[in-house]
């Protein structure tokens, strides 16, 4: 370590920090992964959020003290990425962690001994914050310190004072900034001033617990929570200008900058802000995809899909046509390799996500960039210099393009956009999605809350047993509280210990009956409300009371069915990862009576032998009779023997594992057979893409295998009376009909286009001469689009110089019109397309096409003979 360094790399910052605090007893822990345990958060977003059960009592720290330097993410202010000096979506923070050891005094002195005999800072370019009411930190500060009083300032609760939520653990923070220019003076100071100052460690003081009246009372074992900014840091020790230009971040930029063939220090600053966003947004996306997040459309996976378009989209921006970030990725994951050695053993998996949003994407951009071109021209027609909310809202939920490279080429035409116009459909398209969400009913929940002082959690015995003797502690009716419920009456039961599986990890619950003394409860679903296991059910027969003392049953067929759909389900994860690729994961699973569906991370379809494989692997460990092994183990031990999590899932400190030995071992709070043997036989019915980069595959197996073929015979013997041949001549005998249909088709089309001829040609007579040019504008009868277009087509042939447009209705509710104009028609400036589709507008629709060709739809027929009148008036006008 120096004690005035001249220069540190980022590597080299992170490596002093963590040694530092190793050589004052700290435990150096790697760090945690971006999908954090906290299930109230999608990423990781602070370097304290391992250690927040510790930090909340929950659960027992194995170290006193320890060290870290936590990768994170945030997007809340995404916006301000590369426009700020020091905005990032990904950042590492360096942080050194007390569980109930040292305090204030010791992280105040350590805090400043790295700052300035480590890393060598000045004291007189160092300021500190503390929490106003904080007399005791303020006091360490000045007098064992010494900072000048003039140089620690007092801050408020928004700035200094750190909570886990409403309640909970809490206490004072301590910030130490640099100061760039302490020539200023120690007057005036003011640590909002970016410019002079920028906060690079803050101490937190976890001291109190605050109740739901906002009382706080000291805790008993106090915490010390802090975090360093790695980029921050580098900033100052490198002396650039800004976090982008240190050597974390800007060998990225100038990889991104050489594909572009710009050079970063004499560019603009708009060209600047697009290479730092690329620069930031990729380590970002290298990163959660080294933690195996995959893009989506929802939750985490839809951060990550979010940060690779606006990568695309700001390569776009400085001039990059082509595929580029696996190149840019390539440099990030060379410069993370060290601290980080998993993103070079994901290098493949990075670099194909990247490759198959990304050529997505384009191809988004190449639609969207095409329609918002037209859009532009049609604007710039109309002499308008706005282009509607309405528009920029289609491009953007259409055709996925943002509003910002709407706005960004509508700038370079002169134009603007109605943001407020776009504010307004994108309500509008939240409310739709509201009204179109399942509700999802809390009464049950509610009524729980309030009765979980009086009522213990259920105890589960369904593993071992499948009835059990049990009392009522609760009845919910509608999810109100009652006392007693009456036959005919649909309820929700607690019992103090129940049999029955409740949904969950995939798996649908039991079915079954809970019987008394003249007492019947049909179960017709399990749900599980925090500790309590709810049995929905009817009452058949009797009145069922609180208190009373009853007997559960499950339905053990049912039981056997869901067992042997859910052992089946971990035999084909197995199959998929021996087969296909050892990468796939579980991206989600249904396991029912009838059936089994699992989804799973794979970037392309499986081929008919990879289907037909897995299938037969499937069944050669079903026949093969694996035993299974159940035990519940610590977590860091199922993992050390290879069990497969689910990725995403919560677990506990212990966890349950169903192991078929050398085939399958697998995290699992669900029922399964004792032996693979059990299931009888396993088959996949299909396989698809339900998402981008997620497949399906539904199967059956076991005892629904049954219920599978007989309704396949059934429907093979119906058909093979239809068709009166015999089951193994059915498909010759549909391969025949079929070629027949598209023989009748064709004859069809042929006689509907001869038909429209017929018909146009009698519209000939009513041509009007406008000018040096002749319009036909009417309205065909029960004519096809297709038809229509020929018909407009043969008019226009006939008629040489001038413009056709028909309208017809083909069928109820639906508007179709075509629009032919002849090239001096289109030097008058008249585009067919543009016309049409302005036309079509008034029938509630839209459409376009080619400058001589073009076709509309819409939906409101009577409005047909108003458009086609408006297309006569504004023809005459515009050739007149």
């Amino acid at each position: 370590m120096s004690s005035n360094p001249q220069y540190l790399s980022g590597n080299e910052i992170r490596n002093i920090f963590l040694d530092f605090f190793a050589q004052r007893k700290h435990q150096i822990l790697p760090s945690a992964s971006l999908v954090p345990e906290d299930p109230t958060v999608l990423l990781t977003i602070a370097g304290m959020l391992p250690f927040k059960p510790i930090f909340l009592g929950q659960r027992t720290p194995e170290f006193k003290r320890a060290t870290t330097s936590q990768k994170c993410i945030r997007t809340n202010d995404i916006e301000n990425v590369g426009r700020t000096k020091r905005h990032h979506t990904f950042f590492e923070m360096l942080g050194n962690f007390s569980f109930g050891d040292y305090f204030k005094e010791q992280a105040i002195a350590w805090g400043w001994e790295i700052s300035t005999q480590v890393f060598g800072f000045s004291p007189q370019n160092l300021v500190v914050s503390v929490f106003e009411d904080d007399d005791e930190a303020f006091g360490i500060w000045r007098d064992q310190i010494g900072v000048p009083i003039a140089r620690i300032k007092r801050l408020g609760e928004d700035d200094n004072f750190w909570v886990s939520g409403p309640t909970g653990p809490c206490g004072p923070c301590s910030e130490i900034y640099y100061d760039f220019h302490p020539e200023r003076g120690d007057e005036n100071i003011d640590l909002e001033d970016d410019s002079r100052f920028i906060e690079f460690y803050n101490l937190v003081f976890m001291q109190y617990n605050r109740d739901a009246s906002g009382n706080l009372t000291p805790l008993q074992n106090k915490n010390i929570d802090t975090g360093m900014g790695l980029e921050r840091m580098a900033q100052i020790l490198q002396k650039v200008p800004n976090n982008y230009e240190t050597d974390l971040i800007f060998p990225i930029i100038q990889t991104a900058a050489q594909i572009a063939g710009v050079d970063y220090h004499s560019s603009d600053e708009k060209t600047k802000v697009s290479l730092k966003v690329i620069g930031d947004h990729v380590r970002s996306v290298v990163h959660m995809i080294a933690d195996e997040i995959r893009a989506s459309n929802v939750g985490r996976g839809y951060v990550l899909r979010r940060l690779i378009r606006r990568v695309v989209r700001h390569g776009r921006l400085i001039g990059i046509s082509g595929e580029f970030t696996t190149q840019v990725a390539e440099t990030a994951i060379a410069l993370s390799e060290s601290a980080y050695p998993n993103v070079r053993q994901r290098e493949a998996a990075i670099k194909a996500e990247l490759e198959r949003e990304e050529s997505n994407f384009l191809r988004t951009l190449d639609r969207g960039e095409k329609l918002l071109e037209e859009i532009i021209q049609e604007v710039k027609q109309q002499g308008s210099t706005q282009i509607s909310g309405e528009s920029a809202f289609t491009l953007y939920d259409t055709y996925g393009f943002p509003l910002e490279l709407t706005q960004e080429i509508a700038e370079e035409n002169h134009l603007r956009v109605d943001e407020a116009g776009f504010d307004t459909e994108m309500q509008k398209q939240v409310e739709r999605a509201k009204a179109a969400h399942e509700t999802i009913d809390l009464t049950v929940q509610g009524s729980l809350d309030k009765l979980a002082e009086n009522i213990q959690a259920t105890e589960f015995l369904g593993y071992t047993q499948p009835a059990a003797t049990a009392k009522v502690e609760a009845i919910l009716v509608e999810g109100v509280s009652q006392e007693e419920a009456e036959a005919g009456t649909q309820v929700q039961i607690v019992l103090d210990k129940t049999p029955f599986y409740a949904e969950s990890g995939g798996q649908i619950g039991d079915r079954g009956y809970i019987s008394g003394d003249g007492i019947l409860v049909r179960v017709e679903d399990m749900k599980k409300e925090s500790d309590f296991f709810v049995h929905f059910g009817r009452i058949e027969r009797g009145t069922l009371r609180v208190g009373d003392h009853v007997t559960a049953q499950i339905d053990p067929a049912c039981r056997r069915r869901a067992q042997a759909n859910h052992t089946a389900t971990h035999l084909l994860q197995a199959a998929l990862k021996k087969i296909v690729d050892d990468g796939i994961s579980q991206a989600g699973s249904l396991v029912s009576f009838d059936r089994l569906r699992f989804d799973f991370n794979c970037p392309r379809a499986l081929t008919a032998e990879e289907v037909q494989q897995v299938e037969e692997q499937v069944n050669t460990w079903i026949a093969e009779a694996h035993a299974a092994k159940v035990e519940v183990l610590p977590l860091a031990e199922a993992k050390a023997r290879g069990a497969v999590a689910m990725f995403g899932e919560k677990y506990g400190e212990e966890v349950r594992v169903i192991d078929f030995p050398s085939v399958s071992m697998e995290l699992c709070g669900g029922t399964h057979v004792s032996n693979t043997a059990e299931i009888g036989v396993f088959k996949i019915i299909s396989e698809a893409g339900v998402a981008s980069g997620v497949r399906r595959i539904e199967a059956v197996s076991g005892p629904a295998i049954l219920d599978y073929l007989n309704l396949r015979d059934k429907v093979v013997k119906d058909l093979s009376d239809r068709f009166k041949v015999k089951p193994e001549e059915l498909p010759d005998r549909i391969t025949s009909l079929q070629s027949e249909l598209r023989t009748s088709q064709k004859e069809l089309e042929t006689l509907k286009v001869q038909l429209a001829i017929a018909k146009s040609d009698s519209l000939l007579q009513t041509a009007q001469t406008v000018g040096d040019y002749k319009i036909i504008v009417a309205q065909l009868e029960d004519v096809d689009p297709e038809s229509l277009k020929t018909a407009a087509e043969r008019l226009l042939q006939k008629i040489g110089n001038g413009a056709v447009v028909l309208g017809s209705v083909p069928e109820p509710a639906k508007v179709s019109i075509v629009a032919a104009f002849s090239q001096e028609v289109n030097k008058k400036g008249l585009q067919a397309g543009k016309f049409v589709g302005a036309i079509a507008k008034i029938c509630g629709g839209g459409g376009g096409g080619r400058p001589n060709l073009a076709q509309a739809g819409g939906r409101d027929p009577s409005k047909l003979p108003e458009a086609l009148e408006q297309a006569e008036s504004e023809l005459k006008s515009a050739l007149g």
